[in-house]
C-alpha cells in the first residue's frame, strides 16, 4: 500500500498574449498622452548595479485616459480567465508609460514581484511602437535555457506571472514605447 495521493492538476500557463489588443491609432494616442507628461528616469528598488535605463511616467485614471484603463483591465481579465485563473483585485499602481531610446536603453533581467511592494500576480506589457521604428528592445521571458522573445507588433500584449524572470534588451536604433501594468491580488494560498 502506497502513502502517495495525487492532487488534481491545476494548469497555469507560463504566459499569454493578444496580437491586436489595441489598434495602431490607439497606440499612437497612448504615446501622445505619455509624451505630454514629464518623464523621469526609471528606478529599481534594491539593485546595486545599473539594471534599468529608460524614462517613465505613471498614468492614473482621468477623463482623457479612462478608456485605456478599461481596455487594459478587459485584456488582463480575459487572458487571466483563459490561461491563469488567478484571484485578481485591480491595478493599484497605475499604468507605467515607458520610453527606451537608442543607443542602449534597456531593462536588465528582473522580476516584477518582491518585498515591500503590492502583491503583483500578473504583469502586462503593451507594445506601443510600430516594429519598423526601432531595433533591439525585445521583451524576453526567461522561462528555460533560451529566452522567449515576445511579439513586436504594434498593439501586441504579453501577460505573464509577475515572478517570471524577464528583460527588455538594449534598443540599438530608434525609440521603443510600451505600457506596463501589474494586476494585484490577495496572497496565493
Amino acid at each position: 500500500m502506497s502513502g502517495f495521493w495525487a492532487f488534481d492538476v491545476d494548469r497555469t500557463e507560463s504566459w499569454a498574449y493578444c496580437v491586436n489588443a489595441f489598434t495602431a491609432d490607439e497606440c499612437e494616442q497612448i504615446i501622445a498622452i505619455g509624451e505630454s507628461h514629464v518623464l523621469e528616469k526609471g528606478k529599481v528598488r534594491f539593485s546595486l548595479e545599473p539594471l534599468r535605463k529608460s524614462d517613465i511616467v505613471f498614468l492614473w485614471p482621468d477623463e482623457k485616459n479612462k478608456w485605456i484603463f478599461e481596455r487594459v483591465v478587459g485584456v488582463i481579465t480575459s487572458l487571466n480567465q483563459q490561461f491563469f485563473r488567478f484571484g485578481l483585485t485591480g491595478l493599484g499602481e497605475g499604468l507605467q508609460f515607458t520610453r527606451y531610446k537608442a543607443p542602449g536603453e534597456r531593462y536588465g533581467r528582473h522580476l516584477d514581484s518582491g518585498v515591500n511592494i503590492p502583491i503583483r500576480k500578473l504583469s502586462f506589457t503593451l507594445q506601443l511602437s510600430h516594429p519598423d521604428t526601432y531595433e533591439g528592445g525585445d521583451l524576453c521571458l526567461h522561462l528555460g535555457e533560451n529566452p522567449t522573445k515576445v511579439g513586436r507588433g504594434q498593439g501586441y500584449v504579453a501577460v505573464f506571472p509577475s515572478w517570471t524572470l524577464h528583460e527588455v534588451e538594449p534598443v540599438t536604433k530608434g525609440i521603443r514605447y510600451s505600457l506596463v501594468a501589474w494586476a494585484t491580488g490577495k496572497p496565493f494560498v
